[in-house]
């Protein structure tokens, strides 16, 4: 059974090696093409990956720059809030300077004021007078009735 020469025993092997090694490059060819089918692919990819990167970083710059201006902006209007909050400081110190000599005033002429606004002392129409009204004392709870409206005004 096993007559045959070596020769060609070792040629049939040969032979069957050679059909293995055909196969297994039709296989590795089979493989490439899809290797190459995926390198189109990826490199498809990495160019939509580059053009959203290059936006990204467009869309970081545009936000920096819009923050940087919102800084400034904000510091401005806080600058001027900061004034304007030292302006109604200083005219609320003025205003309570005022109502207090007015208090004094008030004081002086014989007129009652409470501490939020002034008393003024209502009598009917018959018993008016010339002698009953005292103008300037008027005068002055006029005043200050005033000038505390402006006040709570401007506190509000």
């Amino acid at each position: 059974m096993f007559n045959l020469p070596l020769s060609l025993v070792i040629e049939a092997l040969v032979a069957v090696l050679l059909i293995i090694t055909i196969g297994y490059c039709m296989l590795l060819n089979s493989r490439l093409k899809r290797l190459r089918a995926d390198e189109e692919g990826l490199r498809a990819t990495i160019a939509e990956l580059l053009t959203a990167t290059e936006i990204a970083e467009r869309a970081i710059q545009g936000l920096r720059t819009t923050s940087a201006q919102c800084d400034q902006t904000l510091g401005q209007r806080l600058h001027e809030a900061s004034q304007v909050s030292d302006n109604l400081s200083v005219n609320l110190s003025a205003a309570g300077a005022v109502i207090e000599r007015i208090g004094k005033l008030a004081g002086a002429t014989g007129v009652s004021m409470n501490a939020h606004a002034p008393a003024i002392k209502t009598v009917p129409e018959q018993e008016v007078s010339a002698a009953t009204v005292d103008t300037p004392s008027r005068r002055l709870d006029d005043a200050a009735r005033a000038l505390q409206g402006r006040l709570e005004r401007m506190a509000s």
